[in-house]
């Protein structure tokens, strides 16, 4: 039986044909398009997803119950063997190495809060206010460097360009050991924020060029979520380092929690240089064979993700007339600019019944909430394909405690509540990078730099920011602080329904359509991907019923992403 297919049409059974399930029938395209075959199910013609034959190895894999259960809480549980062991080589190396490296980053660039509560206020000489102008420092070097660290990175491969900064900047919270004066500090932590500026938008670019959309929201949490494992470490750390190596030598404490940061900084960035594959189509990983590289560039075509080109100026003047910075970039500084939670360890100083290890170690338990909210909140934006309204829910954490921190004169343990809640919203960065990852697909660059353009009005804005908002001689109650944070993170709730919006109207514009993942692609990138090979055999291997089972995933699958662009 012959069917007649239009141009963007999907073929139906005409009236009167046989449509007994699983049988199979001959589509005529049109003449740029050869054979194709067809599956109909209850009178419905179906047309099959081509896929490249690497990626049909496992057509006959059927997950059991068990991996099934066990595949809603970690999606390689459910995975066919091929692909499992695939994205378990990628767990294991890049994103086992892109966790490590931020959690080494950020007890860098964190540590000055545990020093100044643990003996450098008072060995320095330093004024209240100062605390709020090293962290500017650090924001301003990340303004600088944010943005052309990106570009470097875009010509330079990532396994050279991310471990050598991690190198510079371990080597520089060394040198802060050696800081004499508050002068000393600010320097160190310019040229810090300015070498660890690549590292966010860095990471999030490589592993969203290997990841698709149902592995991508966890594991970018989970990358993010190192932030929250680190400042708990940090926490441990300096408790530690201050009971055991405090005066040894005749080095103080938090002396000793520089050198030892930036010791553990050094060997682990080196081993970066063989853990980052760069991109599929560039990569020279030792531990991805000739296999790995292929299933790697075929899994991301599948998926419509493109790979890097030539960035130009063209380019860069052509993302500036569209939606897409703007659409990204607001929310992003929102949320970097509305974080409280950096306060938490003065208000339990102020209250002068904790000790200092005490003051140092109650805040990780948010850590840990934090830690706990980013896996949570990102498998379930994984699960259910959308992005939106768990971006909103973590959103709306944060915005209570600000809300109540603002209020203030609370009971205790309302209080402190709130001071915990802002990290039960952590997910908030690595959901929104995972949102840009799918939506902005089509442009590796653009996912790429945005991240590093938001990060870096995000530092410039920080950087004077806190001083207006939170002097530190007002802690740990401020009078204005609380309260414009809880007005911009209102502000960021509504930036993300614009973003969502303007997503779902750039899909109708530009006539995109949604791929088998959800996905938007050009209609006619769609099209090879919903037909057959050049014979049966290339795809119909095993029973029909196999075929039908496929199908369904399939149909389920576009079904549940299409939900994701119609609803929060």
């Amino acid at each position: 039986m012959e069917l007649q297919l239009g141009h963007g049409k999907e073929p139906r059974i005409p009236q009167g044909s046989p449509s007994d399930a699983g049988s199979i029938v001959s589509v005529t395209l049109p003449h740029d398009y050869v054979e194709k075959y067809v599956s109909t199910v209850g009178g419905q013609a179906h047309v099959v997803p081509r896929r490249d034959p690497i990626l049909l190895e496992d057509v006959h894999f059927s997950p059991s119950k068990y991996q099934i259960f066990m595949g809603r809480f970690w999606d390689t549980f459910k995975k066919p063997p091929n692909e499992r062991a695939f994205v378990q080589r990628l767990d294991l190396y890049l994103l086992l190495y892109s966790m490590v490296s931020f959690i080494i980053k950020t007890l860098d660039s964190g540590n000055i809060s545990n020093a100044f509560v643990s003996g450098m206020k008072e060995e320095l000489a330093l004024n209240q206010q100062e605390r709020n102008l090293f962290s500017m420092t650090f924001d301003l070097g990340g303004l600088v460097g944010a943005i052309p660290s990106q570009f470097i990175l875009i010509r330079i491969r990532p396994s050279i360009w991310l471990p050598s900064c991690e190198i510079a900047w371990s080597l520089l919270v060394m040198g802060m050991a050696s800081s004499k004066c508050a002068r000393d500090v600010y320097v160190f932590r310019f040229f810090i924020g300015m070498a660890q500026a690549v590292a966010y938008p860095g990471f999030s670019m490589v592993l969203g060029s290997w990841y698709l959309p149902e592995e991508l929201a966890k594991r970018l949490s989970l990358y993010d979520g190192s932030y929250t494992i680190a400042n708990m470490l940090a926490g441990y750390l300096q408790a530690l380092v201050y009971a055991t190596l405090h005066g040894k030598y005749g080095l103080s404490g938090w002396r000793w929690l520089f050198l030892i940061d930036g010791i553990i900084g050094i060997p682990l960035a080196i081993f970066g240089y063989f853990c980052i594959p760069d991109f599929p189509t560039t990569t020279r990983a030792f531990w991805l064979g000739v296999h790995h590289r292929k299933y790697a560039v075929a899994r991301m075509a599948e998926a419509g993700r493109k790979p890097p080109r030539k960035l130009t100026w063209g380019r860069v003047w052509g993302w500036a007339k569209t939606w897409r910075p703007y659409g990204y970039v607001f929310p992003f500084v929102m949320f970097a600019i509305s974080s409280t939670y950096s306060y938490f360890n003065l208000w339990l100083k102020s209250l002068e019944f904790y000790t200092v290890e005490q003051v140092n170690l109650i805040p990780t338990g948010g850590f840990a909430l934090g830690l706990v909210s980013a896996y949570t909140l990102a498998n379930l934006s994984d699960l259910t394909g959308k992005r939106c309204p768990w971006l909103l829910i973590a959103i709306f954490f944060r915005f209570l405690s600000s809300l109540l921190l603002a209020i203030w004169n609370v009971p205790f343990w309302l209080k402190m509540t709130a001071f915990f809640l802002p990290m039960a919203g952590e997910p908030t960065w690595a959901l929104l990078t995972t949102w840009i990852q799918e939506v902005f697909q089509d442009d590796a660059e653009l996912r790429g730099i945005l991240p590093a353009v938001g990060g870096a009005l995000g530092s410039g804005i920080k950087a004077g920011l806190p001083l207006a908002l939170f002097p530190t001689d007002q802690a740990p109650e401020y009078k204005f602080g609380y309260k414009v944070t809880t007005v911009i993170i209102f502000v960021e709730f509504w930036a993300v329904v614009y973003f969502w919006y303007m997503a779902k109207r750039e899909l109708k514009q530009r006539k995109l359509v949604l791929n088998r993942f959800g996905l938007p692609v050009l209609h006619d990138e769609c099209l090879p991907q919903i037909s057959v090979g050049h014979s049966a055999n290339e795809f119909f291997v095993g029973s029909v019923e196999n075929e039908e089972s496929e199908l369904g995933d399939l149909a389920s699958a576009k079904e549940r992403r299409q939900e994701s662009h119609t609803d929060l």
